[in-house]
């Protein structure tokens, strides 16, 4: 069994996390410039046998998905074309942003540690990712 590995993704940067190999337990990973992230996951897969990738779908309260959706898809086409046999999955990631910033205020951070952008995008890939594997054993 391997990983599956969740990405928040984002225009600028994306949030990873990635589970154990049992498939159990969700933790951060990295926070990558999106530029670059296909490279990143080429040399992640040579290193590290997964299964499945999660991405985030950003969905509002309204239930309408946001302009980077867009800019997701075009990701996902090139992801299914360079890794063909890797599954990828959907979940919704409503409020997730929030809940990684309350977590990591909670964590007793420093205020300039709880700002950092990529530290809230690695942890609501870890948020993903859990609330993945959850909603999986249910």
């Amino acid at each position: 069994m391997g990983q599956i590995l969740a990405i928040d993704y984002g225009k600028a940067r994306c949030g990873i996390a990635a589970t154990d190999d049992m498939q159990i337990i969700a933790s951060g990973l990295d926070t990558i410039q999106t530029p670059v992230l296909i490279d990143f996951l080429k040399k992640y897969f040579i290193e590290n046998k997964v299964d499945e990738v999660v991405v985030g779908l950003p969905i509002d309260l309204k239930g309408n998905v946001s302009e980077v959706e867009t800019d997701i898809l075009k990701f996902i086409g090139e992801f299914q074309k360079e890794f063909p046999g890797i599954t990828v999955h959907r979940f919704d990631e409503r409020f997730t942003s929030k809940m990684a910033s309350f977590f990591i205020s909670q964590s007793g951070k420093s205020k300039k540690k709880r700002q950092e952008k990529g530290l809230i995008d690695k942890v609501s890939a870890t948020i993903i990712l859990q609330n993945f594997l959850e909603q999986r054993t249910r």
